[in-house]
């Protein structure tokens, strides 16, 4: 697993390997990280990443929040309640040589977010366990909780493809495989 571009492009993550079931972890794909960049950076919504707070939700081992803070976002909060993924992203960090000023850490569910004293953040990435239906209770956590700003762009991987809760409009939906990537905003 790597950086695809940006200020840390071909950089090496650590990584789990094929995944770590125990740990519930997942990563995604260079070739769909690779994918998703594109989408996100062909023109259809703008420039979302220079100077974005992203939000990654279900972090695993970071390398969405990595990704986009190489390629010119300003602050990536991670989130994952795991061991395993708490490690992988400190290491992470480690490696591309983020600090406080651009990274942010939390051990929590993200069912119960804590209140966002910070700036809200305009790009969320979400990659919940597969099939458990933890995206809309992650979604609704996040805006209760002031984490979204308005007209926040939502990255939402999961195995199916997703409908829009109420407040967000559908905007793309791709597979990768077994992997569906469904892009949202909050639209109110």
């Amino acid at each position: 697993m790597r950086i695809i571009a940006g200020v840390h492009r071909g950089l090496t993550l650590a990584t789990v390997g094929d995944g770590d079931a125990a740990a519930h972890l997942r990563p995604t794909s260079d070739r769909v990280r690779e994918s998703l960049f594109s989408v996100l950076m062909g023109g259809a919504y703008g420039n979302p990443i220079a100077g974005a707070y992203v939000l990654d939700l279900f972090a695993g081992t970071g390398a969405l929040g990595l990704e986009a803070l190489s390629r010119g976002a300003a602050h990536a909060t991670f989130v994952d309640d795991g061991r395993k993924a708490q490690s992988l992203i400190r290491e992470n960090i480690k490696l591309t040589r983020r600090d406080a000023d651009t990274t942010t850490l939390l051990r929590t569910d993200v069912g119960q977010l804590p209140p966002n004293k910070g700036t809200a953040c305009s790009l969320l990435f979400m990659d919940p366990p597969y099939g458990k239906c933890l995206g809309e209770v992650a979604l609704a956590a996040a805006r209760d909780a002031g984490w979204l700003a308005d007209n926040a762009l939502i990255v939402w991987e999961e195995s199916t493809p997703q409908h829009a809760p109420d407040g967000y409009a559908l905007h793309d939906q791709r597979k990768y495989g077994d992997t569906w990537i469904s892009i949202l905003e909050a639209t109110n």
